[in-house]
């Protein structure tokens, strides 16, 4: 269960050497509102593998396809998976050479087209990653530690990167009592004398979970690249290079296909989380909980309560 404490308290059960190597930490995504406001904190989170996400909510530049998801595609596959990156000037091998990041790729990227924050994906070094995500989106405090549902990036995350990443699941349970929603001042302050949990889960099997979801991805890819040949009169084997992590055809961004797909992935990640707060002792949730449907029909703001709290009686804020 959330609280805004839980990516820098949780990695405390690394040893301690990680921390000393930025290669070796986790990237993980930040609301672009709330811990990129000045030089000082965007410099603070870049130096902390940490990307800047937009929110609709407070931003026209979010969404699911923003370019900072584009860079998570990238740290996740492989340099020489064999799918291209953008180039000025492209080079007969779809990946960069490793000795030089400056030969391919661009070393910044812009979300809003006036911003610039620095590529990573551009570096070789940082490919191949780790990414820590928390899929519902923000945190969430719910007094019988039941989940929201879960957003949809992940999703793009596990369907376009190269190879399919492994996905490790974990259950965070404590920290909403050291940050709890409803502390009385010092807000500010930590409490200190709770416990907190982190349990790991098995890495989930890529061929058998995530296996038959990639090739329906891949057949709405080939489906989506025929229609686009035939519509300019160009023949099927004149197709354009693929770009690791953009995508050019509105059917595979808003297609009804398409986000069908993004939701069995999505409930299927739910699921293999679910199996490690199973392993925790706590029973399991009504099925319904998994769906977005759900918190806009029971669970959305009632007005004239507490800001944060809902109906359902849990609490929840935009994620750092």
């Amino acid at each position: 269960m959330g609280s805004s404490l839980d990516d820098p308290m949780m990695w405390g059960v690394l040893p301690f050497a990680y921390h000393w190597n930025p290669n070796s930490m986790r990237w993980s995504l930040g609301s672009y509102d709330i811990v990129f406001r000045n030089r000082f904190q965007t410099a603070f989170f870049n130096y902390g593998n940490t990307l800047p996400t937009h929110r609709l909510a407070h931003s026209p530049h979010g969404g699911l396809f923003q370019p900072t998801m584009t860079q998570c595609i990238r740290l996740l596959s492989d340099p020489h998976s064999g799918t291209a990156l953008p180039s000025s000037d492209p080079l007969p091998s779809p990946s960069f050479p490793t000795s030089d990041p400056f030969s391919s790729a661009t070393l910044t990227y812009t979300i809003t087209g006036s911003d610039s924050y620095p590529a990573p994906s551009a570096y070789p070094v940082n490919r191949h990653s780790w990414i820590h995500i928390f899929p519902e989106g923000m945190t969430h405090q719910h007094p019988d530690r039941i989940m929201r549902y879960f957003k949809w990036g992940v999703a793009r995350l596990i369907l376009e990167s190269e190879p399919c990443p492994d996905v490790l699941p974990i259950w965070i349970d404590g920290p909403q009592q050291v940050m709890n929603y409803e502390r009385t001042w010092p807000r500010f302050v930590p409490r200190a004398g709770k416990d907190v949990s982190v349990r790991f889960g098995e890495v989930v099997d890529s061929e058998a979970v995530w296996g038959p979801l990639r090739e329906r991805w891949r057949g709405l890819k080939e489906r989506a690249r025929r229609k686009r040949m035939l519509e300019s009169g160009g023949e099927l084997g004149g197709a354009a290079t693929e770009v690791l992590g953009e995508l050019q055809d509105d059917e595979l961004k808003y297609g009804a296909e398409a986000q069908q797909l993004r939701i069995d992935v999505t409930l299927a990640v739910r699921n293999e989380v679910l199996k490690v707060r199973r392993a925790s002792g706590l029973p399991d949730e009504d099925p319904k909980r998994a769906l977005a449907e759900t918190y806009r029909e029971e669970g959305g703001k009632e007005a004239g309560r507490v800001e944060g709290m809902n109906m359902d009686g849990s609490a929840t804020k935009p994620g750092l």
